[in-house]
C-alpha cells in the first residue's frame, strides 16, 4: 500500500483521538472551568454537530480545491482548534476550540477516502479506505487511554498540546508523502501524459444525490452505525448493572472493544472488496444477530465480553464498505457523496444514542439499549436488501460508475 496512506491515517488517529478523548476527560474539564457535567457534556455534542456540517459543508467549499491542498488546510484548521482548545482562559473558547476542529473531521474523512481510492487499483480501493479509517480505530484503542492518563497525570491541557503535535506531524505527513491530485495550468500533460480530468463543479457535485442509491447508502449508514451506537452509547451501564463488572474495569473493557473497531475495520476492507453487495448484507445481518444475543446473555461476564468484541468488530467492518459504496454511486462527482456519508455516520452516532435513551426511560431496563440497536440494525438490513435487489444483487464488485437518476 502507498505511503500516503499511513500519512492519512496519522491524521486520521488525530481526528479520532479528539472526538473520543474529552469523554475521559469531561470531569476534570468541567471543574476547571466550574461547569456542571450537563454544559460540560457540550463539548462532546456540540463536536458532533460540528462534523455533520463540516462533512457537507467544507466538502462542498473545497470541491475545487487540489485534494491534498484540501487535506493541508483542513489539518490546519484542526490544529488550531486543538491549539485553541490547549490554550482556552474560558469554557466559551474551548467549545470554540472543539467546533473549529470538529469542522473538519468530516471534509478529512469524506475528501481523503477518495483520495486513498485513487491511489490504488480498483481491487484494493475498500482496503485503501480501511487503512485511512484505521488511524481512527487506533485511536479508540491506544489513544483515548493514552490521552486520558496523560490529562489527568498532568492536566487535561497536555493532552491537546499532544494531540496538536500530532496534527502537525499529520501535516507533515501529507505534505511529503500525498501526491498532488490534480496539476496545474502549467504543467499538466506534461511529459505527453494527457492532463487529469478537471475537478467536478459543485453542480455536478450536488447532481450525485439524484440517485437513489445515494439516498440508500446514506440511510444505510446513518442506521448501521446508529444501531451499533445504540448499544455502544450505554455499555458502561450494561456491563456494571447487568453483567456485573465493577466500573474500575470499564475503561479497559472499552478497550477491548476498541480491538474489535480496529480488527473489523481491516477486515471488512478487505472482504468488501471482494463482493460488496453480499458483504454488507452479511454484516448487517451479523450485526443484528450479535445486539440481539448479547442484550440476551448481558449477565454472562465471558458471555458479555465475547459479544461487546463482536459488536465492536461487525460495527466498523461495515464502514469501508459503507464508504466505498456511495463513492461508487457517485463516481462521477464523489467527493461530496463522501463527506455526507461521513455526517450520515454521526447522524447515527446521535440516532443510537437517543433510541437507546428512550428504552432507559421507559423503564425497561439496562439491555434495552442494546434491543434497540438490534431493531436500528435490522431496518437498516431492510434498506440495504432492498438496494442491493434493485442493482440486481449487486454481488459482483461495486460498478464502476452509475449514470445519475439511476436506482
Amino acid at each position: 500500500m502507498p505511503l500516503a496512506l499511513y500519512a492519512l491515517a496519522i491524521g486520521g488517529f488525530g481526528i479520532g483521538l479528539t472526538e473520543f478523548v474529552i469523554m475521559g476527560l469531561l470531569p476534570e474539564v468541567g471543574a476547571d472551568f466550574g461547569v456542571t457535567p450537563t454544559v460540560a457534556g457540550y463539548l462532546i455534542s456540540g463536536y458532533a454537530l460540528a462534523v455533520a456540517v463540516g462533512g457537507v459543508g467544507l466538502t462542498a467549499l473545497l470541491n475545487r480545491v487540489d485534494r491534498k491542498r484540501a487535506l493541508l488546510l483542513l489539518m490546519v484548521l484542526f490544529i488550531a482548534g486543538n491549539l485553541t482548545s490547549a490554550l482556552a482562559p474560558a469554557y466559551e473558547i474551548m467549545l470554540a476550540g472543539r467546533v473549529l476542529a470538529a469542522l473538519c473531521h468530516g471534509a478529512f474523512f469524506g475528501i481523503g477516502a477518495v483520495l486513498a481510492a485513487s491511489l490504488v487499483p480498483a481491487h484494493r480501493k475498500a482496503a485503501a479506505i480501511s487503512i485511512m479509517f484505521a488511524g481512527l480505530t487506533t485511536a479508540t484503542v491506544l489513544g483515548v487511554p493514552f490521552g486520558t492518563f496523560l490529562g489527568q497525570a498532568f492536566g487535561w491541557r497536555s493532552t491537546f498540546w499532544a494531540i496538536t503535535v500530532i496534527g502537525v506531524l499529520a501535516f507533515a505527513g501529507i505534505t511529503a508523502l500525498v501526491p498532488a491530485t490534480r496539476a496545474t495550468a502549467a504543467t499538466a500533460g506534461a511529459g505527453g501524459a494527457a492532463p487529469p480530468a478537471p475537478a467536478p463543479s459543485l453542480r455536478t457535485e450536488l447532481s450525485a444525490f439524484r440517485s437513489t442509491q445515494v439516498w440508500f447508502s446514506l440511510v444505510a449508514t446513518v442506521l448501521g452505525f446508529g444501531g451499533m451506537f445504540g448499544g455502544f452509547t450505554y455499555i458502561a451501564f450494561t456491563l456494571t448493572e447487568v453483567s456485573g463488572f465493577a466500573a474500575t474495569t470499564v475503561p479497559w473493557l472499552l478497550v477491548l472493544f476498541g480491538v474489535g473497531l480496529f480488527a473489523g475495520n481491516i477486515l471488512g476492507g478487505r472482504v468488501a472488496d471482494r463482493n460488496l453487495g453480499r458483504t454488507l448484507l452479511v454484516l448487517f445481518t451479523l450485526l443484528t444477530l450479535v445486539l440481539a444475543v448479547f442484550a440476551l446473555v448481558a449477565h454472562l461476564k465471558w458471555a458479555a465480553l465475547a459479544a461487546l468484541l463482536l459488536m465492536g468488530f461487525l460495527g466498523f467492518a461495515t464502514v469501508p464498505g459503507l464508504q466505498m459504496r456511495i463513492m461508487d454511486f457517485a463516481a462521477e462527482a464523489p467527493t461530496l457523496a463522501s463527506g455526507a456519508n461521513i455526517a450520515a455516520f454521526n447522524v447515527g452516532n446521535a440516532l443510537g444514542a437517543w433510541v437507546g435513551g428512550l428504552g432507559l426511560a421507559a423503564g425497561l431496563g439496562y439491555t434495552s439499549p442494546l434491543w434497540a440497536g438490534a431493531l436500528i440494525t435490522f431496518v437498516g438490513l431492510a434498506v440495504i436488501t432492498v438496494a442491493v435487489r434493485l442493482r440486481g444483487g449487486e454481488y459482483a464488485p461495486a460498478p464502476a460508475a452509475e449514470p445519475v437518476g439511476a436506482p
